[in-house]
């Protein structure tokens, strides 16, 4: 139904824009010479250009300034895997420079925030986490302590590769390449000939007959806003960003009575994950929008992905608390503390202190993470 209404819109956006134009004023405009000469404008019924325009039967369609346009759109970053989706992202971006200007300011924005928010906790993975969350902006987040699972991941260290390993598996670039600054070039050097050129001759008869000028102009939008993407490199391939996150989440441990075991050993439940498909959650009709990795889409996004940003970072608060009270997970633990190598500060606790103390059947006191 969706795709239905979407091929409805365009038909009927085609229709009215060709009802909007009066051709036969225009073909009358061109043979009295009000627009257009023998070059511009004139055209027998096989589209031959004419010298004499009182014969002229048709008219030009002069797009040739349009075209680097179009060509720079597909340097607009997509990822769904849909490609409807993937069409409808440009339609909106095309449509909607408002909308896409405020994604992009969004993005940037949520960027700085988080930074901000995780600055002032104090504990292993805070820097990894602000790159994860910040990297998963155009993917519908989510995150959950069931069980443990949230705590567990930040707490023990058996889950610090877990971050380090989603890291790099969200590490692909979208940015600048050398098609990327061939048409942006192309863009800006034809643009600048189309200035140059509607001041060679009759400016009014230049604008009319090729669009040039002030409709050439409307198009000015698309440049930073394609710069800014390039430079940001938004995460939004859904095939690689659900890999990575599933990846990371088999080497995932969670805490338990006894001893810390493999996530998926334990529980079909994860602390951080993306539910993509329809059916994961019980309002995925309503919640479409937000799993088209698009970043067009990020006003759909915005709002869950922020809720699941603040689990995480009251959780890293909790933490922080006890590692500033210097207070193991088990209080039969003496402190212990880790110089920090490049500034010489006290930086994070010791590994002993993320562990609790088991008695063994023998009697000896063994080593095991535990929770805060």
């Amino acid at each position: 139904m969706r795709y239905k209404s979407l091929a409805f819109v365009v038909l009927s956006l085609s229709i009215s824009g060709l009802d909007a134009t009066d051709f036969t004023n225009c073909l009358e405009r061109v043979r009295n010479g009000e627009a257009g000469t023998g070059k511009i404008g004139a055209t027998d019924n096989h589209g031959n250009v004419l010298e004499d325009v009182g014969k002229a039967t048709g008219l030009t369609y002069g797009l040739s300034w349009l075209l680097p346009w179009l060509a720079l759109v597909s340097q607009l970053p997509f990822g769904p895997k849909d490609r409807l989706d993937n069409l409808e992202s440009v339609l909106l971006t095309i449509g909607s420079p408002m909308l896409a200007a405020y994604s992009l300011t969004l993005t940037v924005l949520n960027g700085r925030w988080i930074a901000r928010r995780f600055s002032k906790h104090n504990y292993p993975n805070i820097r990894n986490a602000v790159r994860v969350l910040s990297s998963l902006q155009q993917a519908p987040l989510r995150v959950t302590n069931e069980d443990a699972l949230l705590a567990s991941l930040i707490v023990l260290p058996h889950n610090d590769e877990w971050w380090r390993e989603l890291i790099e598996w969200l590490a692909y670039p979208h940015t600048w390449s050398i098609s990327a600054v061939t048409s942006i070039s192309w863009v800006v050097t034809a643009y600048i000939f189309t200035v140059i050129d509607s001041f060679m001759g009759d400016l009014t008869v230049t604008i009319n007959a090729h669009g040039q000028g002030s409709v050439g102009s409307l198009w000015l939008w698309l440049l930073p806003i394609v710069i800014g993407w390039l430079q940001l490199s938004p995460k939004c391939d859904e095939v690689r960003v659900r890999s990575a996150v599933e990846r990371a989440n088999k080497i995932a441990y969670v805490a338990t009575d006894t001893h810390p075991v493999l996530v998926q050993e334990h529980t079909e439940q994860r602390a951080i994950y993306l539910p993509f498909s329809e059916g994961d959650e019980e309002d995925d009709v309503l919640r479409r929008d937000e799993r088209v990795t698009a970043p067009i889409y990020n006003y759909a996004r915005f709002l869950p992905w922020l809720q699941a940003v603040e689990k995480v970072s009251e959780t890293f608060e909790v933490v922080s608390g006890h590692y500033r009270r210097h207070e193991s997970v088990d209080p039969d633990i003496t402190w212990l503390t880790t110089a920090d190598g490049g500034t010489g500060h006290w930086s994070k606790p010791h590994e002993r202190n993320r562990v609790v103390l088991l008695l063994e059947a023998d009697g000896d006191l063994k080593s095991s993470p535990g929770l805060l």
